[in-house]
């Protein structure tokens, strides 16, 4: 199943489109977009890659920025505060706290989020801490 992604590198550019061979581990992945055709995507280039619901988004819309005890997402996942070097702030949950390799996965704390989940370059982080969730 191909998911729909948005990659945002480091310099602002933007790549949306949807893509089948996405990892962590992986240094490349290919996005097909709708006007370049299949572009090759150096993860190491990027701020992070989003896996969304809509490739649109609502640029309008303000995520939550607590977590919900009682969101069954949390179980097993360690909430935190990310801020990337362009000020972007994201408060999520992810597997390992802190993250061990370069890249690492976070579901953002809003389940109404357009975003699933978003695959971070620890390159691109200014900041990341533990939060509590919300009681």
């Amino acid at each position: 199943m191909a998911n729909e992604v948005v990659a945002h590198y480091m310099g602002g550019r933007l790549v949306k489109g949807t893509s089948l061979n996405v990892g962590p581990s992986r240094p490349t992945c290919h996005i097909r977009t709708a006007k370049e055709g299949t572009v090759e995507v150096k993860l190491a280039e990027l701020k992070a890659l989003f896996f969304v619901r809509d490739l649109v988004g609502n640029a309008q819309r303000k995520d939550g920025m607590t977590v919900d005890p009682n969101d069954a997402r949390v179980r097993g996942a360690h909430p935190i505060d990310l801020q990337f070097t362009d000020g972007e702030r994201v408060i999520g949950l992810t597997v390992q706290y802190p993250p061990a390799s370069s890249f690492f996965f976070v579901m953002p704390a809003d389940p109404e989020s357009n975003n699933l989940r978003i695959l971070v370059n620890k390159a691109a982080v200014a900041r990341i801490k533990p939060v509590a969730a919300a009681s």
